[in-house]
């Protein structure tokens, strides 16, 4: 680099770091919006049982949208809800194979014209209306009579487990708001991945 282009490039980078200056201010106060409230996906029960020879499971997902989601939400933007099943030999290395690995969608969006909010199982868009968000939301987590497997799949001296994630998925967010999804905290929430025992 010679003498007279030091300057240029100095003032290019200073340039560029001033411009950054406001979205980092606009991350740190997303992110601290977020660390004060109840945000946050919880899978809060998971219950298996033995129907006729095939394991059936009920689960319960607490979704605690942002601000953020719950805004665009209410203003007409759907939200898609990725749920990630799989049934694991207890103990198993991380990389062997799932008896079951299942992806569940479910959607939920604002009807304007009817004041309603839908929650509809992809593919699909029929599904069951709601008055109220809060029952929507409630709605949107419960799990009910999955099918996951056939008893005579198991071997009878291993112990199992269901692991069980969910997660909004940023990727069917509108193409305008995914740049900012990809940005800001408030809209990568998911649970972490939990383990429940296959009963009985």
């Amino acid at each position: 680099m010679t003498p007279s282009t030091r300057p240029a490039r100095f003032g290019l980078l200073l340039s560029v770091l001033l411009a950054m200056l406001p979205m980092a201010a606009l991350l740190a106060a997303d992110a601290r919006a977020n660390a004060g409230s109840e945000a946050g996906f919880t899978v809060s029960s998971v219950i298996t049982r033995l129907v006729n020879g095939t394991y059936v499971m009920d689960a319960q997902i607490d979704y605690r949208f942002s601000e953020r989601a719950l805004e665009a939400l209410d203003n007409g933007v759907p939200l898609t809800l990725e749920v990630h099943i799989q049934v694991r030999p207890k103990g198993a290395w991380i990389w062997g194979e799932s008896l079951v690995d299942q992806r569940l969608r479910y959607r939920i969006r604002y009807k304007p014209l009817s004041e309603r909010y839908l929650v509809s199982r992809l593919p699909g868009e029929s599904g069951r209306t709601y008055v109220t968000r809060d029952a929507a939301v409630a709605a949107l987590g419960e799990i009910q009579e999955l099918q996951l497997l056939d008893h005579d799949r198991l071997d009878p001296d291993r112990r199992y487990e269901v692991h069980i994630r969910a997660a909004l998925d940023i990727e069917e967010l509108p193409l305008p708001l995914r740049p900012m999804a990809y940005l800001y905290p408030a809209w990568k929430q998911s649970t972490e991945w939990t383990k429940w025992p296959l009963t009985p």
